[in-house]
């Protein structure tokens, strides 16, 4: 299975909120430009894709993991994607038989494509 538009990775390059680090965070996305979820009162609602969003994910035995959700695809049955975009070589893969639940949320950072 694979998500229509996840298996095309771009470079994209953010500014870096850190302070006193002017310079900008590079890294691979997916090529996603929205996605359709179902909020808190069950009403469907378009969000469009930006490195602000995480993706909260649960699984069955319980744990959670937070990915980046402009990082995240989904290749054969797992679902892979980035941590951190500082460190980049923090990646989780999940396989899609061990998710329970799957949130997307705001994370407020300040990140902006460029």
């Amino acid at each position: 299975m694979t998500v229509p538009g996840s298996e095309k990775l771009r470079e994209v390059e953010i500014n870096n909120p850190t302070p006193y680090t002017y310079k900008n965070i590079k890294y691979e996305a997916n090529s996603l430009k929205s996605i359709v979820v179902v909020d808190n009162k069950g009403d469907k609602v378009k969000l469009e894709n930006s490195p602000k969003l995480e993706m909260r994910i649960t699984r069955k035995n319980g744990k959670k993991n937070i990915l980046l959700f402009d990082t995240v695809i989904v290749e054969n049955d797992t679902l892979k994607g980035a941590r951190s975009r500082l460190m980049q070589n923090l990646r989780r893969e999940i396989p899609l038989s061990d998710i329970d639940k799957i949130e997307i949320q705001d994370s407020g950072k300040v990140y902006k494509y460029q």
